[in-house]
């Protein structure tokens, strides 16, 4: 990627409750070079100040909306900053910032990349969360029409131009599985590429649980 290109990137990063985390994250991206905005979701403790004084541009919902509402502010202020890719990030490091490269490279033939860790490498999950997340891999692929590996990891890139017809709804959870949807509809190219997760005892803690992930994703296709 041109240094240019790198310059019109952003990763945008969902984040409520994550002070004990959020500073490291923010901090190895911006080592990186990447544009930063952190949303922090409503957060009852210092998330914002430890984004900012990390290096993010930070934006506040006074209320908790959601980790989708939140992704979505982000995005729209990337795009009225002028941002050409965009990437989605997680605040309690199970991301690693070493897979952005490879995902903005394969926007070369795509319009979207999505992480996938079972085309890559997952380290910490249990035994019982991999046959879960299996299983709403799955279900989702059939629910939408997809042909994914890995329909609920929310490292992705995108193509600033497509993000109009991807534009999320749901403000919770669930625009995981409406992203889904919305892909499928739009007809945008999808590749997935690679990427490695690291669950942590913190990050097991906050994520949502396999049972969770498939109870969400038909509240999505047949309640919405």
């Amino acid at each position: 990627m041109l240094d240019a290109d790198r310059q019109h990137t952003w990763v945008v990063v969902a984040a409520y409750n994550e002070s004990t985390t959020v500073g490291t994250v923010v901090a190895s991206l911006v080592e990186a070079g990447w544009n930063v905005v952190v949303v922090d979701d409503g957060s009852a403790d210092d998330t914002g100040e430890v984004a900012r004084a990390a290096g993010a541009t930070v934006l506040r919902h006074v209320l908790n909306l959601g980790q989708g509402a939140a992704l979505q502010t982000g995005i729209d202020y990337a795009i009225k900053k002028n941002a050409k890719f965009l990437v989605t990030f997680d605040a309690d490091a199970q991301h690693s910032v070493e897979d952005i490269p490879a995902l903005l490279a394969a926007l070369e033939r795509a319009d979207v990349a999505l992480g996938s860790r079972w085309l890559g490498q997952v380290e910490g999950a249990t035994s019982r969360r991999k046959v879960l997340l299996r299983v709403a891999t799955w279900l989702s692929n059939r629910l939408s029409g997809l042909r994914l590996t890995d329909t609920h990891c929310g490292l992705r890139a995108f193509r600033a131009e497509v993000i109009p017809r991807l534009r999320m709804r749901q403000a919770r959870m669930a625009h995981a599985s409406e992203i889904l949807t919305l892909l499928k509809k739009s007809g945008v190219r999808v590749v997935e590429v690679p990427v490695h997760i690291q669950y942590t005892p913190y990050s097991r803690s906050k994520g949502q649980s396999g049972l969770e992930a498939i109870r969400i994703l038909f509240d999505h296709f047949f309640r919405t």
